[in-house]
């Protein structure tokens, strides 16, 4: 059996079955590791993963995250491939992974008129308003990508997550801001189920990333991910004075010591907390009104 050969048996019988996130196992193998696609399996050697490893994470401009995960992608591979019956060594275990510095990136208030400006620049405005509901809602970034309007509340102005990365529902408060945003999206849907189609096999948008890389450099903002945005929305939630608890139940975070008050908080807190923290980012932004208004895609 080839690399390529392995990968699609674990994407198609483990992967998709099992993990939400198979597209970014997808993503990471043509990525990183294509070269290897015509590698016979029981020819890939420790040495190889190690080095492969090591290119990608270490030196100034090493990606650790990204080294780390083709790694864990290696090591689930082949151990699927030993528990269906080869009888081969994992060649990516007992490798030593990067130490990781956490991640607490978000955007800074003197950042948000330039980057405010340059999303009101996007011609694309399926992206340009995945990208501004992501922020105003702090979700996921596969659950902003897969929203549908069956999932929206209109009257109650909330949205349901069927299933979060907890595994369980998440109801979002939606500003108003964001409702002006999802009514003007399906004012003109034309029928679509996703609030955010795209062209791919799913239906919906994938990968934002080429406008993703427009925006910021047309804002001048460096080392700014999409998933920086749902750390933005509960860093200015903190900001604006919202209790721990409160962060936590609008970002559908699960804690074992905190679960017992998520369940007792309803809706409205939640609202408050939300509205107040898009109400400084707005005024942030120095955003005038109808600023986000329709253009041609």
């Amino acid at each position: 059996m080839t690399l390529r050969e392995l990968f699609d048996a674990f994407l198609d019988r483990h992967a998709k079955a099992h993990k939400k996130s198979w597209t970014g196992d997808e993503s990471m193998f043509n990525k990183h590791l294509a070269s290897w696609s015509h590698r016979k399996i029981s020819d890939i050697r420790k040495t190889d993963v190690a080095s492969l490893h090591h290119r990608i994470g270490a030196g100034k401009d090493g990606h650790a995250y990204a080294a780390n995960r083709v790694l864990e992608l290696l090591s689930s591979m082949f151990n699927k491939a030993i528990d269906w019956g080869w009888e081969g060594e994992n060649p990516a275990s007992r490798i030593r992974a990067f130490k990781e510095r956490k991640r607490d990136r978000f955007l800074q208030p003197e950042e948000f008129p330039a980057f405010w400006k340059a999303l009101s620049e996007e011609l694309n405005t399926t992206v340009r308003d995945y990208i501004v509901v992501s922020l105003l809602t702090g979700a996921r970034r596969a659950n902003v990508q897969a929203m549908r309007w069956s999932e929206i509340n209109w009257p109650a102005e909330t949205w349901t997550i069927p299933e979060t990365k907890s595994g369980e529902p998440v109801t979002v408060a939606l500003s108003p801001k964001a409702v002006e945003i999802l009514e003007r999206r399906r004012d003109t849907s034309n029928g679509s189920e996703w609030v955010f189609p795209g062209q791919g096999s799913t239906g919906h948008l994938i990968e934002p990333k080429a406008a993703w890389q427009r925006i910021c450099k047309r804002a001048g903002i460096e080392d700014l991910r999409i998933h920086d945005l749902r750390r933005t929305l509960g860093s200015w939630q903190a900001a604006t004075g919202a209790s721990l608890p409160v962060i936590g139940k609008s970002l559908g975070h699960k804690s074992l010591g905190a679960t017992q008050v998520y369940a007792r908080l309803n809706i409205d807190p939640v609202r408050i907390a939300v509205n107040r923290a898009v109400d400084a980012m707005m005024l942030a932004a120095n955003e005038p009104a109808g600023m986000l208004k329709a253009k041609n895609a």
